[in-house]
């Protein structure tokens, strides 16, 4: 069975995806087998609604699952200063976000790869994900271990999870890691939480 999170196999079919994020209304290329490929997901709008505002100074941000880009691409739109490294293991989502950031004037400043090819040396002042909870739990912790651990001195990561998919136990599991988590605000069923070290 095919998941968004591996490359799909076939012709693409594509679309368009209008939202609006932070009062910006966007207009994005999507095509089927990436993640909610035909509307902005709803855990990602409660994200980009509750979570803290994104900085408004130079500094990275790491869009962990970036699927076809709007994180990304909002994020380097509302923060013209900002470099954001756009991440997935489907490298149609990769496709697809590169040329919405093309088309929306910000592709000098949001570069996807494959977590693979992240620099490892490289550090993020801010991490935004809607993370890809039907991996399973331990899939999820690894992936959450292994990137929140290049969280910038004084960096913080934001995340959206479903209630009835863990958020609450996701949130223990992190405090038992030695994270500090706050959550930001519930909404439609989704909890956003903020990380720091």
């Amino acid at each position: 069975m095919s998941h968004y999170f591996e490359t799909p196999a076939g012709q693409e079919v594509r679309h368009e995806v209008a939202a609006t994020i932070w009062g910006r209304p966007l207009s994005f290329v999507s095509a089927g087998g990436v993640f909610s490929a035909t509307r902005l997901d709803p855990g990602t709008s409660v994200l980009m609604r509750l979570g803290a505002p994104p900085l408004n100074r130079p500094g990275r941000v790491l869009d962990l699952g970036c699927g076809f880009g709007p994180i990304a691409i909002a994020l380097a739109l509302a923060c013209p200063e900002l470099q954001v490294d756009a991440v997935d293991t489907n490298e149609l989502a990769l496709k697809l976000t590169a040329e919405n950031a093309r088309r929306m004037g910000v592709a000098d400043r949001v570069r996807t790869y494959l977590p693979a090819q992240v620099p490892p040396e490289r550090r993020f002042d801010e991490i935004w994900s809607n993370p890809p909870i039907r991996i399973g739990k331990p899939g999820l912790h690894d992936l959450l271990k292994l990137w929140l651990a290049r969280l910038a001195s004084g960096g913080r990561a934001q995340l959206v999870v479903g209630k009835n998919l863990g958020a609450d136990s996701l949130h223990a599991w992190l405090t038992s890691q030695g994270w500090v988590v706050e959550r930001l605000g519930s909404s439609k069923g989704f909890r956003v939480l903020r990380i720091t070290g």
